[in-house]
């Protein structure tokens, strides 16, 4: 299939720009592929979509402020960082703008002087690396948690940017690994109470971390999508949550992946025999359409830009034509879209 083939229109004024008031206040678009029935829910009915013996598996990897604010030396000039991920002690793997005023060797200044960093070179994925200074590493690493800002999609424009708002919201109820450069937004909308209902309900939930990377949602770039590969990403599953999901399977039960990201640590844990198997590994799967799930049995999404990796996923478990379909349906009943809008459940 080529890239073009997983277009839609989108009115901007669409993308939601804030979080609701409530986490679980957003609408969820439910996508029933057996049907092929697609309505509208709100997400606090969640749990009434699921059933008893049901595990719901999430992501508990948290947010970072990977985003730095400084300038280069001497001149002053502004410089905007992503960290993307630690390469070594100290140094980092980043996104850098403006890249192409800035050379190797070149020093860049933070706060008032106290942290620096070194641009190095280039990284193999073309990313730029930074070495940090000017101070141990403990109190670097206290100065980037402390000082850093939450790293918002480019798509979110407010003329205040990032507010201490985000900090909070831009996280997961049950947000506790540190290591990620992006939200799993699908958790976003679970409140305290959709969680107690679920456990009245005799749903089980299953904790991973996948440390969400640049490569979830960097630009394919690529018409041919088998031509397109996810960047490698850290994730981790207890023998804990490996046991629950295996024993739901064998019982019978639906594993509720949240999010794309659980999807792909899920579907990078199957051993030849089709069990899950617990461990630290990465995972550069990448899945188009044509791909056997073997562990996902229902999918909670947030909707996902036009030509995206994260759309070809979705496209892969759902099917392209209905999950076109879908996203048109969700346009015209206007529906909020990408990290901080609503969902889609597809079961």
């Amino acid at each position: 299939m080529l890239l073009s083939d997983f277009d839609y229109d989108l009115p901007e004024e669409l993308i939601a720009q804030e979080p609701l008031g409530r986490r679980d206040a957003s609408r969820m678009l439910v996508v029933n592929r057996g049907e092929q029935k697609i309505e509208d829910s709100p997400f606090a009915h969640f749990p009434d979509w699921l059933r008893e013996g049901d595990l719901v598996v999430v992501n508990n990897t948290r947010v970072f402020p990977a985003r730095l604010i400084g300038h280069r030396n001497p001149t002053g000039g502004r410089v905007e960082v992503l960290l993307v991920r630690e390469q070594e002690d100290l140094t980092w793997e980043a996104l850098v703008r403006p890249a192409q005023r800035l050379k190797p060797g070149d020093s860049i200044s933070f706060g008032s002087s106290e942290l620096r960093a070194e641009l190095m070179g280039s990284s193999d994925r073309g990313m730029r690396l930074l070495r940090f200074g000017g101070g141990s590493r403990n109190e670097i690493e206290r100065w980037l948690f402390e000082q850093g800002q939450t790293p918002l999609p480019p798509y979110i424009r407010r003329p205040s940017g990032t507010t201490p708002n985000d900090q909070e919201r831009y996280q997961t109820v049950f947000a506790r690994e540190r290591g990620a450069v992006a939200a799993p937004t699908a958790g976003l909308h679970f409140t305290p109470e959709v969680i107690e209902s679920l456990r009245a309900k005799k749903i089980s939930m299953a904790e991973i971390t996948l440390h969400v990377g640049y490569g979830t949602f960097e630009p394919v770039r690529v018409e041919n999508i088998e031509e397109h590969h996810v960047a490698p990403e850290f994730f981790r599953l207890e023998d804990k949550a490996a046991a629950q999901i295996n024993g739901t399977r064998q019982r019978g039960g639906r594993v509720i992946a949240v999010g794309t990201t659980t999807t792909r640590a899920l579907e990078s844990s199957v051993s030849a025999t089709g069990q899950v198997q617990a461990g630290n590994r990465e995972t550069s799967l990448t899945i188009t359409p044509g791909f056997k799930f073997q562990v996902t049995d229902a999918l909670l999404t947030n909707f996902h830009l036009p030509r995206s990796s994260l759309l070809l996923l979705v496209s892969a478990f759902a099917g392209r034509e209905f999950t076109l379909q879908a996203y048109r349906q969700a346009v015209a009943s206007r529906f909020r879209f990408y990290s901080y809008g609503d969902c889609m459940f597809v079961i």
